[in-house]
């Protein structure tokens, strides 16, 4: 019976990292789709993208920003994917979600709009918190 609950994830320790790790991949191809196009757009696509951090009131660099933000989304997804870097790119991609909210709410958009970035942003405050789990290159490089 104990083979069948772990080969089942029941196992509590086992289902959080199976848990983890659907998380981490599942966020992270989304992150990597709906960065590549970002970075590919190039410096007119960055400058439009870095200009969400006037909401922050940081007004200089928009295309640093933007292209820093696309980057975060790309390759943050990539490091989720892989379990590399999870807690910094997890930090990095709150960041860009937290960026979204704040634009969001300051541009008068409907809670519907506003409601994914949020829960994004907690899904990344999560992983902050929490780490990769066991089925990640983190944990191989922790050994």
């Amino acid at each position: 019976m104990n083979k069948l609950k772990h080969w089942l994830f029941l196992d509590s320790n086992n289902a959080k990292d199976v848990g983890l790790l659907i998380l981490r991949i599942g966020i992270g191809l989304i992150f990597v789709k709906h960065g590549y196009p970002k970075i590919m757009g190039g410096p007119q696509m960055w400058q439009g993208l870095g200009g969400a951090m006037a909401n922050l009131g940081i007004t200089f660099a928009p295309t640093f920003w933007g292209f820093m933000a696309a980057c975060s989304e790309f390759f943050g997804g990539l490091c989720l994917i892989f379990g590399f870097l999870t807690r910094p790119a997890a930090f990095l991609l709150g960041c860009v979600m937290f960026t979204a909210v704040v634009m969001h709410a300051s541009k008068g958009d409907p809670w519907s709009t506003m409601a994914h970035p949020l829960s994004l942003l907690v899904v990344f405050i999560a992983l902050f918190v929490a780490g990769a789990g066991n089925y990640s290159v983190d944990r191989r490089l922790r050994k």
